[in-house]
């Protein structure tokens, strides 16, 4: 044991999938530590700590599957963790952010695990070496460092195929002088990338990033410097993407369910979260619409109001919706800003609501004050969950059902569907 570490007894699991323990001056938080092991560690202030040695390992400790996660790879936070033990351990995060909220005996479901090798969505930090060379992955955990994927287990293979051929091509990019960032989006038409770099985009690059594009196969390759708006450097075809029998034109860098299987399920359980009985002609709510994940598929059940700040993805869930025909009307509207209010929610018979990782506390103390009677919730952050389902409780909201879904493998984050009624 070096002069710096110490023994540490690990009591349980962080939010952030950190091993903790208690000390007296607080808890130590020590990532790639298990709940029940005996550890060495070295603090690191504020409450951190490197780990040292795992002096008795939990019977639930398993070989990490990916040399980067040694390395301390962002990406994932528990991959020397046995998967049946984070599925469990995620269905307690549930219970406890329902039991938070004032739902004690919630009826929450088995967790609904996807498969590893399944991230269809990815978003890549670009890194320039002193030679030229471009380092393409996730940021080390805790640093601006970019680790160079050279394997992942959690990319799709179509998707992590496409890393070794960009870097090649980045190299020759001169609009990225020093960092980047890369979103793929592995669509059904295949990967639709956009880069933004911190120089401008010149006709090289343009003719660089068209050559690309066209034999990687990539339908469209979008740029923008820095945070500015994007713009299509090079298309070869249309983009594509299927919402059940619905075709969808995303925007670049879209927001997609970060993979296939999780997005089925999370489309299941919301589906299953609807009332039994309906009226003859239902009018349903889509708050945080996206793309229309959900507005599709609900739109078989009635008349859906699918509303989205985004304007880029209101324009291509609108036009997905009268192309197709379906039940959906599109609407614009910054939800944070401009909740719907008691006077418009009484046209609505169910309300489904899928907002961002800090919840809608504005939007559900509309919804508290109105007479909606069903609501479906799929939330990917347990505190806001908690905080906002509190809220409904408070307003004699009762809680039908909760589907813990596990789409982020190997990672503390969490989704979940909750469906109430009063």
């Amino acid at each position: 044991m070096s002069a710096a570490a110490r023994r540490f007894a690990v009591a349980r699991l962080g939010s952030a999938g950190d091993g903790v323990a208690d000390t007296p001056d607080g808890p130590l938080h020590i990532p790639r530590a298990l709940p029940g092991e005996s550890v060495t560690a070295r603090p690191a202030g504020r409450g951190q700590a490197v780990l040292d040695t795992v002096e008795a390992p939990s019977p639930e400790r398993v070989a990490p599957p990916c040399a980067h996660f040694l390395e301390g790879c962002g990406g994932c936070a528990l991959q020397h963790w046995d998967l049946a033990a984070q599925a469990r351990w995620k269905r307690e995060r549930l219970i406890e952010a329902l039991a938070r909220a004032g739902f004690a005996e919630a009826p929450v479901a088995e967790t609904v695990a996807t498969p590893t090798d399944s991230r269809r969505r990815a978003d890549l930090a670009l890194r320039r070496a002193q030679d030229g060379s471009v380092a393409i992955g996730f940021h080390a955990r805790g640093s601006a460092e970019v680790l160079d994927l050279r394997e992942c287990h959690i990319l799709e293979p179509a998707l992590f195929a496409l890393l070794a051929p960009l870097r090649v091509v980045l190299r020759r990019l001169s609009a990225l002088a020093r960092e980047g960032s890369a979103v793929v989006n592995l669509l059904d038409s295949g990967p639709d990338i956009l880069l933004r770099t911190d120089k401008a985009l010149d006709a090289a690059g343009r003719r660089l990033l068209a050559a690309a594009a066209q034999q990687l196969g990539v339908p469209r390759i979008a740029w923008a410097q820095g945070e500015n708006l994007h713009e299509t450097a090079a298309q070869t075809g249309p983009v594509r993407l299927m919402l059940g029998a619905v075709e969808v034109a995303p925007p670049p860098g879209a927001f997609l369910q970060a993979s296939r299987e999780g997005e089925a399920a999370i489309v299941a359980a919301v589906l299953a979260g609807l009332p039994t009985k309906l009226p003859a002609r239902p009018k349903l709510l889509d708050l945080y619409a996206g793309i229309g994940t959900l507005s599709f598929p609900l739109a078989k059940r009635g008349r859906v109001t699918a509303a989205e700040g985004s304007a880029e993805a209101v324009a291509a869930l609108d036009a997905a919706a009268r192309k197709a025909v379906a039940r959906v009307e599109a609407v614009k509207r910054d939800l944070a800003r401009q909740p719907y209010l008691p006077a418009e929610l009484k046209a609505y018979d169910v309300v489904v609501l899928d907002p961002p990782y800090a919840g809608a506390a504005e939007q559900v103390a509309q919804i508290a004050r109105s007479a909606v009677r069903h609501l479906v919730y799929v939330s990917c952050n347990p505190v806001a969950l908690a905080r906002d389902a509190a809220v409904l409780r408070g307003a004699g909201f009762g809680l039908v059902s909760a589907t813990p879904v596990d789409q982020f493998r190997w990672s503390a984050h969490l989704e979940s569907v909750v469906s109430f009624s009063r």
